[in-house]
């Protein structure tokens, strides 16, 4: 994907940082990139990207104090105090109440900078559940990408101007006094599990309850954000929870997340995608076209319902309004800000008709429900039918994610049945006798059609539940097999990748000289069993050591030309002969031989040195 204004010299320092360190900053939006990188090179006194990258190059020390300044770790104990208010009385008990009595609750507090996050959803959490309850059935993940704020985090200790903030109440409760100041109790510290974690490419946490993350996504271009947010939506159960940062919203993605209260940023996850798409994500393969192709279907879906001619609104598992359609706001008054309340607390759970009982039969028949001729005066006054259904949601795993209910009005077809019946009893008068033979008559009839609609709806439903097991049982087979084909794939290549391995540490064991290679930073990649003979150190000691920094009895500086020589393409052959010292100290007149590492696409990737011991040195 093209990006409007691209500075390639930035562009190269990011792709150096990378490539070097394993930070990737590519997904992050530039203006605040740029900000902070252009902050700490008038730290360091350079003007230009291409400087500091060289400076980069040379101090290995400057990656700390940059990424600390990339890595913008700001957090404190229950910063944005209403909020982890509405947390602890609202959503905490929601998600305990969804769940068995010895069920666990699994939280993630991604991005948790120095702790504080994390530390503050223990104690919210103990608020709610109570302190044993807490340490039997709660798992908080904390995760974050800088080393050293995870470092601070796992320490648990705080100094006394970072907890301020907590009531004094709340302090004498969950921390005990320390040398730095305060640490948090080890008891209660046992249920945080503190791990490194880039969002951006690394697999999240599965089946959680409740993910906060605060102020961080706003750091990320839309892009990024949009990958970040479908791992999220991946890593949460069905009716989670999501607690963003006052900064940051879902606008663009209401297809996955549905707010809980917006002021407050907490949100809860909309029924997620099938069992294929989600094994498709889990590959990573042709993953964002079929987010897209899936999106797009979506906004189908929901225009044809917003659309629809008969009133509709669903309900989710948990009893939350999910969505509403344009006739059922119509006719009901319900309004945008009332997605995502509970349903007992809005006044159709219980007029024109009591749902909440309705839904729960629905639940427990796991089949539609019907309530018919329901009398309901409009906002006019004027008295009118309806025909209520409440369908369950059911996925094919078997899941119910809710009820969709739907509002028929069958005033029309109700006056038409009076009017019939009006006729029929004028002309019951006139008939009699011919009314009752032909009510014995009617009376058989709808007897022999009932039974027959009976037969033909059993068939239908036996011949639904056959074809969809048949559908999954092919879904499944297709997807075991394209597993196990992955899986010979990857055997066979990993048994070639052992064969080429021994074969070429057989060549290099076997070789008189001594062989060392080195990338184009002069890191060693390889460092052959005579190098170990000649100058004492072994392969796994100097492995990703600069070569230029060894101590051994060879005079690695006289190196240095002819290796830049040989990387810059300037030749392709170079010979140095150097006074050394063997690791049993013989002194030896050493041949190097240097010669260009060059790949099938005639790229130089680095510099293969082959050392000679020609003969021994006279003495003086």
């Amino acid at each position: 994907m093209n990006r409007p204004n691209i500075d390639p010299e930035f562009e190269a320092l990011l792709d150096y940082i990378k490539n070097n360190r394993g930070f990737d900053f590519t997904g992050y939006k530039r203006s605040s990139l740029m900000r902070r990188v252009n902050k700490r090179m008038q730290a360091v006194e350079i003007e230009t990207y291409n400087d500091y990258l060289d400076y980069l190059q040379v101090h290995q020390d400057e990656f700390i104090p940059l990424f600390n300044t990339l890595l913008i770790n700001v957090t404190c104990f229950f910063r944005d105090r209403e909020a982890w208010d509405f947390i602890g009385e609202k959503i905490i008990p929601l998600i305990a109440a969804n769940k068995q009595a010895n069920e666990p609750i699994r939280i993630w507090s991604a991005a948790c900078a120095s702790g504080e996050e994390a530390y503050t959803l223990a104690m919210v959490l103990a608020e709610a559940l109570g302190v044993e309850q807490f340490k039997a059935r709660v798992k908080i993940y904390a995760t974050e990408l800088d080393e050293d704020a995870l470092t601070q985090a796992r320490q648990a200790s705080y100094t006394p101007q970072a907890v301020e903030s907590l009531p004094p109440e709340m302090l004498d409760k969950y921390f005990e006094p320390c040398e730095r100041g305060y640490s948090f109790r080890k008891d209660l510290r046992r249920t945080l599990i503190f791990g490194r974690n880039n969002l951006t490419i690394d697999a999240p946490i599965s089946r959680i309850d409740l993910l906060v993350c605060r102020n961080a996504l706003m750091y990320f271009n839309a892009e990024t954000q949009g990958k970040i947010l479908n791992r999220f939506h991946f890593a949460l159960r069905e009716g989670g929870f999501l607690f963003l940062g006052k900064a940051e919203m879902l606008v663009t993605h209401v297809h996955r997340f549905t707010p809980v209260d917006l002021k407050l940023r907490v949100f809860t996850t909309v029924p997620k995608i099938g069992m294929p798409d989600r094994l498709s994500f889990m590959a990573n393969t042709d993953k964002d076209q079929k987010v897209n192709k899936i999106g797009s279907n979506t906004r189908i879906r929901e225009a044809a319902f917003d659309n629809s001619v008969v009133p509709q609104i669903v309900v989710n598992v948990n009893g939350f309004l999910m969505q509403v359609n344009e006739r059922a706001r119509a006719m009901f008054g319900l309004q945008p800000g009332d997605l995502g309340r509970p349903l007992q607390d809005l006044e159709i759970s219980y007029r024109p008709v009591e749902l909440r009982s309705c839904i729960d039969q629905a639940y427990t028949d796991r089949r539609p429900v019907h309530i018919k001729e329901v009398e309901w005066r409009n906002f006019s006054g004027e008295l009118i039918y309806l025909q209520v259904l409440v369908s369950p949601l059911i996925e094919m795993s078997g899941n119910i994610l809710g009820v969709a209910i739907s509002f028929t009005d069958i005033s029309r077809y109700k006056q038409l049945q009076d009017d019939l019946q009006h006729s029929s009893q004028e002309l019951e008068m006139a008939y009699e006798e011919l009314q009752s033979t032909n009510e014995e008559l009617e009376t058989t009839n709808e007897e022999l059609q009932s039974s027959n609609e009976e037969l033909e709806t059993t068939n239908e439903e036996l011949q639904s539940s056959n074809e969809e097991l048949e559908t999954m049982n092919e879904e499944l087979q297709s997807t075991n097999e394209e597993l196990q084909t992955l899986n010979d794939e990857m055997r066979r290549r990993t048994e070639e990748l052992d064969e080429v391995n021994a074969f070429l540490e057989a060549i290099f064991t076997s070789l008189r000289g001594g062989i060392v290679v080195v990338n184009q930073d002069l890191y060693i990649q390889i460092w052959n069993y005579k190098a170990e003979d000649l100058w004492g150190l072994r392969a796994d000691e100097v492995q990703g050591q600069h070569f230029l920094n060894l101590d051994i009895g060879l005079p690695v500086e006289q190196l240095k030309q002819p290796i830049r020589k040989c990387l810059s393409g300037e030749c392709d052959y170079q010979e140095v002969i150097a006074n050394a010292i063997t690791r049993r100290g013989k002194a030896i007149a050493c041949k190097v031989t240097c010669t260009p590492l060059v790949n099938s696409q005639r790229e130089i990737q680095g510099v293969i040195l082959v050392m000679e011991e020609q003969e021994a040195l006279e003495a003086s």
